[in-house]
């Protein structure tokens, strides 16, 4: 395993983020686990929760032009993961969504830079892609 992976590992278990039991996902489906990325509650955890993302996205090579953190969990993954990337020489927008169309101020359903390109999608669940 890579030194980020075993990092990440840690942390969860730090953390109590994996839980076992009978979980109704929002696809409907059950899962006898769930990863709750909410549990990462304190700065030191999100940033190295972003850390090892930006690791793991930076090995991958995956090439996209924005990153996207749906709402509720994927807004502070895709804020923790952007700033550790942007250390790594890695500076690219990011945005996320809104539940509901705000129709004061800027307004809209997006916060951050506009959504366009190839996009890398970051939250803490994806069972039908139904988030975003």
């Amino acid at each position: 395993m890579l030194p980020y992976q075993i990092e990440f590992i840690n942390l969860a278990r730090q953390h109590d983020v994996l839980k076992f039991g009978e979980f109704t996902l929002k696809s409907g489906r059950i899962s006898p686990y769930f990863f709750n990325a909410g549990a990462f509650a304190c700065g030191e955890a999100l940033a190295a929760l972003g850390r090892c993302y930006a690791r793991r996205i930076v090995d991958s090579g995956v090439q996209f032009d924005i990153l996207l953190g749906p709402a509720y969990k994927g807004i502070p993954l895709v804020a923790g993961t952007a700033m550790r990337l942007a250390e790594q020489g890695v500076n690219l927008p990011y945005c996320f969504n809104r539940k509901e169309a705000k129709d004061h101020g800027e307004g809209g359903t997006l916060v951050g830079a506009p959504l366009a390109g190839r996009v890398l999608i970051l939250d803490d669940v994806i069972s039908a892609g139904t988030s975003v």
